[in-house]
């Protein structure tokens, strides 16, 4: 059963009908579902991802949920393909622990969060070959936030069009955030995908230890 959200991704199918998930209200650690995939998923270091990752990371870990596609795993965050991507690429970065509102994260926390924001931005620009995107951060069920554990949306947008209708002038349209017709993720093109992007930001964190 797949929902959509205007969040843009935070909506959930088979886990929020198997833990009973309630929308309408803040969830404690046991029935938050990105507290089951930051505890169903051990750390490693981002700059030498598991070379097993099928092994490792495995996706149907999160079973009787849907399968979790992670991205990165540290200490204090983890990341993950979004189950219903607005667009191919669409990642969801958050503190591992449970903190319900960006107000709630603590500095060093907010610290990671700013540091891997970017590392992911890069990394999912270089693993899709779209250099646009949207980050975006809802807080509170009146902004749309609709799993109660804060996160980021890193949302890639190939969608831009241009147009001249003859007057001379380009319009620029582009599909809406939150908006249109999602269809969940496919595991094949996922799997696939997260490889590439934990590649990317072991590359991007590599070459930047280089540079210093």
């Amino acid at each position: 059963m797949a929902t959509t959200s205007e969040d843009g991704g935070s909506s959930l199918s088979t886990f929020s009908v198997s833990r009973s998930f309630d929308p309408g209200r803040a969830p404690s650690n046991e029935d938050c579902p990105f507290c089951v995939i930051a505890k169903t998923y051990q750390p490693f270091d981002p700059s030498n991802p598991p070379e097993n990752s099928h092994e490792i990371l495995r996706p149907e870990a999160t079973s009787p949920g849907p399968a979790t596609f992670i991205l990165l795993s540290t200490p204090l965050l983890v990341a993950f393909l979004d189950i219903l991507p607005l667009s191919t690429g669409h990642l969801l970065l958050c503190p591992r622990a449970h903190r319900p509102k960006l107000t709630d994260v603590t500095p060093e926390e907010s610290q990671a969060l700013g540091h891997y924001l970017r590392i992911l931005s890069a990394a999912v620009t270089r693993a899709t070959g779209v250099e646009d995107w949207n980050v975006v951060q809802n807080n509170g069920a009146a902004a749309a936030q609709v799993v109660h554990h804060m996160h980021f949306h890193v949302i890639p947008r190939p969608e831009l069009n241009v147009r001249n209708g003859g007057s001379g002038r380009e319009t620029f349209t582009a599909t809406m955030f939150g908006r249109g017709a999602r269809e969940e993720l496919d595991e094949d093109t996922a799997t696939r995908l997260a490889e590439d992007i934990r590649a990317s930001v072991a590359e991007i964190l590599r070459e930047e230890k280089s540079k210093l």
